[in-house]
């Protein structure tokens, strides 16, 4: 279950590895005592599947993380997918 992107120190993005068995790419974020992580589709369009223990600012919020990091989200998705090691991306809110 590697981490994929940390979010301002707070939300974290991870993949499962029993994600290879679902024919949509996602990810699943919470924070570090979220005990129900909230799921996201990454295509076709970027979508919440599972609210998990989220609020909806919550939901909200990370679903504008999720748009705006799309790209790097699905490149990670991609290389966990093939068998590659995965080096975290960290992001902070104000970085572009």
């Amino acid at each position: 279950m590697p981490k994929i992107f940390i979010f301002n120190d707070i939300w974290i993005f991870i993949i499962y590895d029993t994600d290879k068995n679902e024919n949509r790419m996602h990810v699943h974020v919470g924070k570090k005592a979220t005990k129900h992580l909230c799921k996201i589709w990454l295509e076709p369009d970027v979508e919440i599947d599972k609210a998990g223990d989220l609020t909806v600012k919550q939901q909200n919020e990370v679903l504008e993380v999720v748009k705006k990091y799309k790209k790097q989200m699905i490149q990670q998705w991609k290389d966990f997918m093939n068998g590659k090691t995965i080096d975290v991306i960290k992001a902070k809110k104000n970085e572009k």
